[in-house]
């Protein structure tokens, strides 16, 4: 993800955040009815997330491409309605640029590169990725990992109250690192991966795609090694292993 110039802005919103919240705060997950530890609310999130979108797209090229545009909003519509977010107001972006690589945000924001379009060659493997970034949201995984960052690393300088204000925000993300920025940019977890893999097959099955399609996609990934380039394989490591696990839960689910 390209969220390069926010980490100011979005320290200062971690900062209140935090503040806030305290350093001790589980909530259960109202779409995974998993209990998670969680420093952040969905709107500070959304909030964050929204600074991080504008910057996304100053600096990177939109494509005016009607054909890619609309592929990747139908593929990324059905998902939705799928995951049970059709209620939250999208926006759908497809980005001029060869990199293979998506993401989505908190807040109903969506971000397809032309060159993982490209590489998808249908649209159940558009869907494999899609699904994939949206269980991540779903599943709240941005928060929680900011969440464990903070919880292991702040302590002493937000409990003595020695930063605070938007006025200080230079230093929390000093304090922070890319934890400032709500975890936007920090790397999943392998639980967090194999969560949004398993989460995103369900999502692109209901929403009427083969789900061996995200076998494929994996293997192809594989196969690209590292003609892949930057982007989605250097967050989502060992394609290969991760597509075996995928073929396996689909055989458990009994997913056709």
């Amino acid at each position: 993800m390209k969220i390069a110039k926010s980490a100011t802005r979005l320290a200062a919103v971690a900062a209140a955040s935090t503040a806030l919240a305290g350093l001790s705060a589980c909530s259960t997950n109202p779409y995974t009815g998993q209990s998670q530890f969680i420093l952040v609310d969905q709107a500070q999130l959304a909030q964050a997330a929204a600074a991080s979108w504008q910057d996304i797209k100053a600096e990177e090229r939109i494509s005016n491409d009607a054909a890619l545009n609309r592929r990747a909003r139908t593929v990324a519509g059905r998902v939705i309605q799928a995951a049970g977010l059709q209620e939250q107001n999208w926006e759908i972006v497809v980005f001029d640029s060869d990199e293979r690589n998506a993401f989505a945000l908190p807040g109903g924001r969506i971000g397809v590169y032309r060159g993982m379009m490209e590489f998808a060659s249908s649209d159940a493997e558009l869907a494999t990725v899609i699904s994939h970034e949206v269980a991540h949201v779903v599943a709240r995984h941005a928060a929680e990992r900011y969440s464990q960052q903070v919880g292991t690393a702040v302590g002493a300088q937000v409990v003595g109250g020695a930063l605070g204000g938007a006025e200080n925000a230079d230093q929390y993300a000093k304090v922070f690192g890319v934890g400032a920025q709500l975890g936007l940019l920090l790397p999943y977890s392998r639980a967090h991966e194999r969560q949004a893999d398993l989460l995103g097959v369900d999502y692109m099955t209901q929403a009427g795609y083969d789900p061996y399609a995200a076998v494929r996609l994996w293997e192809k990934m594989a196969q690209s090694g590292g003609s892949a380039g930057p982007g989605f394989l250097s967050t989502h490591p060992d394609p290969g292993a991760r597509a075996r696990d995928i073929e396996a839960y689909i055989q458990q689910k009994n997913y056709s």
